[in-house]
C-alpha cells in the first residue's frame, strides 16, 4: 500500500467536508478509502459500488466524487467500455475530448457510443497517493492487462459468471514488444482461431487454426509496425507454435494471444455482458452539482454528444406579464427569483439539474423519469408552502415534462441540449393549465412514473405536439 500525502489530504478533506452538508459518517468512510484501500481500489473507482458497499446513497455518493474531483484528491475520467469484453478502450479526461467511434481489437467490433455509454469512473490523484496504476510503463506485464486494461464487473448474459474470468481461460500468453527488437511467445493451440491484440492501441490479428493436429513447433511470424499486426501466414494448425514478432514501430507494444474456441469463432455476434450499475455520461450531464462545479465542460462544438433517454421538465409562470403590471418590475423580478430559487432547490434535490431560464420559465433535466415527477410534485408542494407563508400574490406555476433522446450541446458557455425531445417537452407544458403537471405518454410509461403518481388523479386526454404525426396522448395530473 502506497503512502498517503497527509497534508494535503487534511486540507482537501476540510473542504470538501464544508461543501455541503453531508450524511453522518459519510467524511470518514470516503477518508477510510483513501487512507486503507488497496491500490486496484482507488483506480476508476465506480461511485455507486463505493455507495452500495458503504450503505451510502447513491446520490450522495456521487456528489461526494465529484466535490473530490474539483478539489484534486480525485482525478475523473470519462471511459469506453467494449461491451462485449469490458476492455477499456478509451478513456478522457474531459468531456470536450471525448469521442465516440470505438474499436474493440479483442473483439473485433466497432461503433459508435452515446452519452449513456460513458462510465463516469474516479482514481486518487498521484499528489495524494501514488498509484502503480499512474506509471503504466512500470507495470508487470499481468497487471498491465488485468487490471489497467479491464474492467471487472462484466459478466455473462444473465450468469454470475465474471466473462474475465472465462478470457483467461482462452488466453496462451501475454508479453511486451519493445521497440526495435523480435519477441517470441511460445503455446499449445487447440481448434479455432488465433488472436493477437495491444490492448493499447487495439491494433489485432487472427487466424484460423485449422487441419491435422502437428507435435512439431509451428513458426508464425509477425510484423508490427506499431500500427498493425500482420501474421505472415494465413491459417495454422493445432499443436505447438512460436509466435515470433518483430516490433518495427518507435514505442513499446503489447500482445495479448487468444485461443478462441470453435463455438466462440462460430458466432456472428458475441452477446453484450452485463455490467453493474455505473455513472455514465448522460447521467452526470443532468445533474446539477456536475454542472456547477464544472463549469468549464464542455461538449465539442463541431459535433454534439447523443444521449439516448433523458427527461426534461419545463416550468412556466402563470400570467407573469399582469404580475409585473400590477406589482412593479422591482418587486414582481424578486417575487421571480423566489420562485427561481425554489424550483432550482427541488430540482437539484431530485438529483436533476436546471439548464437555464427563459424569461420566467425554468428548463430543467433528469436522468431518471421518475425523479422528474418527484421534483415536480415537490416543487408545486413548495410553492403552496411559499403562498402560504406570504402575504400579497403567489406564484402560480405550470409544468410539462417529456422524455426520449436528445443531443447534448455546448449554446453560449452553457451545457444544453437540442432535439425533438426538447421540443416535444415545451409544448406538453404549453398545454397545462395553472398549477397542473402535464407529461407524454412516453414519460407516464417509463418506469417507475406510475408508482409515484399513486394517489393523483391522472386524466388523459389527445393534443396535437409539434413534430408527432397526428394527436398524441397528454396525461394532466390534478394533485391531490
Amino acid at each position: 500500500m502506497t503512502e498517503v500525502n497527509d497534508r494535503l489530504l487534511e486540507s482537501k478533506m476540510t473542504k470538501v467536508e464544508q461543501a455541503r452538508a453531508w450524511s453522518p459518517r459519510v467524511i470518514s468512510k470516503f477518508e477510510a478509502l483513501i487512507r486503507s484501500a488497496d491500490d486496484h481500489s482507488l483506480y476508476r473507482v465506480n461511485p455507486l459500488a463505493f455507495a452500495r458497499d458503504r450503505a451510502i446513497a447513491e446520490p450522495e455518493a456521487i456528489d461526494l466524487f465529484l466535490h473530490a474531483a474539483r478539489c484534486g484528491l480525485f482525478d475523473m475520467s470519462w471511459d469506453v467500455l467494449c461491451p462485449q469484453s469490458g476492455m477499456v478502450l478509451d478513456s478522457f479526461g474531459a468531456l470536450r475530448t471525448l469521442r465516440t467511434h470505438y474499436v474493440c481489437g479483442l473483439c473485433d467490433v466497432s461503433g459508435d457510443t452515446d452519452l449513456d455509454d460513458f462510465e463516469v469512473t474516479f482514481s486518487v490523484s498521484p499528489k495524494l497517493r501514488h498509484l502503480p496504476y499512474h506509471n503504466p510503463e512500470t507495470l508487470p506485464v499481468e497487471d498491465f492487462h488485468w487490471k489497467l486494461h479491464f474492467g471487472h464487473d462484466g459478466r455473462l448474459p444473465g450468469q454470475d459468471v465474471r466473462f474475465l474470468d472465462v478470457l483467461r481461460g482462452f488466453v496462451r500468453g501475454m508479453t511486451f514488444l519493445p521497440p526495435g527488437t523480435t519477441t517470441v511467445l511460445r503455446a499449445d493451440l487447440g481448434p479455432g482461431a488465433l488472436a493477437g491484440v495491444n490492448v493499447q492501441t487495439q491494433a489485432a490479428f487472427a487466424v484460423p487454426i485449422s487441419g491435422d493436429p502437428v507435435s512439431a513447433p509451428t513458426l508464425l511470424k509477425v510484423d508490427y509496425d506499431g500500427k498493425r499486426f500482420l501474421p505472415a501466414l494465413p491459417a495454422v494448425p493445432p499443436g505447438p507454435i512460436a509466435i515470433e514478432v518483430a516490433n518495427r514501430g518507435p514505442v513499446r507494444g503489447s500482445l495479448l494471444v487468444i485461443n478462441w474456441p470453435p463455438e466462440l469463432v462460430a458466432l456472428t455476434t458475441k452477446p453484450a455482458l452485463d455490467f453493474d450499475p455505473y455513472v455514465s455520461g448522460g447521467a452526470l450531464l443532468a445533474r446539477g452539482t456536475f454542472r456547477q462545479l464544472f463549469r468549464s465542460e464542455r461538449v465539442d462544438e463541431k459535433e454534439g454528444l447523443g444521449i439516448r433517454q433523458i427527461t426534461f421538465l419545463f416550468t412556466d409562470l402563470k400570467g407573469s406579464t399582469a404580475m409585473y403590471e400590477r406589482l412593479g418590475d422591482l418587486n414582481a423580478y424578486a417575487l421571480v427569483r423566489e420562485h427561481f430559487a425554489l424550483v432550482n432547490a427541488a430540482v437539484q434535490q431530485h438529483s436533476g439539474a436546471v439548464v437555464k431560464t427563459i424569461g420566467d420559465a425554468v428548463m430543467a433535466v433528469f436522468s431518471q423519469p421518475s425523479d422528474a415527477i418527484s421534483a415536480a410534485l415537490h416543487i408545486f408542494e413548495e410553492i403552496d408552502r411559499f403562498n402560504g407563508d406570504h402575504d400579497g400574490p403567489g406564484i402560480i406555476l405550470k409544468i410539462g415534462a417529456h422524455c426520449g433522446p436528445s443531443i447534448a450541446v455546448t449554446l453560449n458557455d452553457n451545457l444544453d441540449y437540442f432535439g425533438q425531445t426538447v421540443n416535444v417537452a415545451a409544448r406538453v407544458q404549453s398545454l397545462a393549465e395553472a398549477g397542473q403537471i402535464c407529461i407524454s405518454e412516453a414519460l407516464h410509461s417509463a418506469p417507475g412514473v406510475s408508482e409515484m403518481l399513486a394517489g393523483h388523479r391522472v386524466v388523459a386526454f389527445d393534443a396535437p405536439l409539434r413534430g408527432v404525426e397526428g394527436d398524441a396522448t397528454v396525461y394532466r395530473i390534478q394533485r391531490g
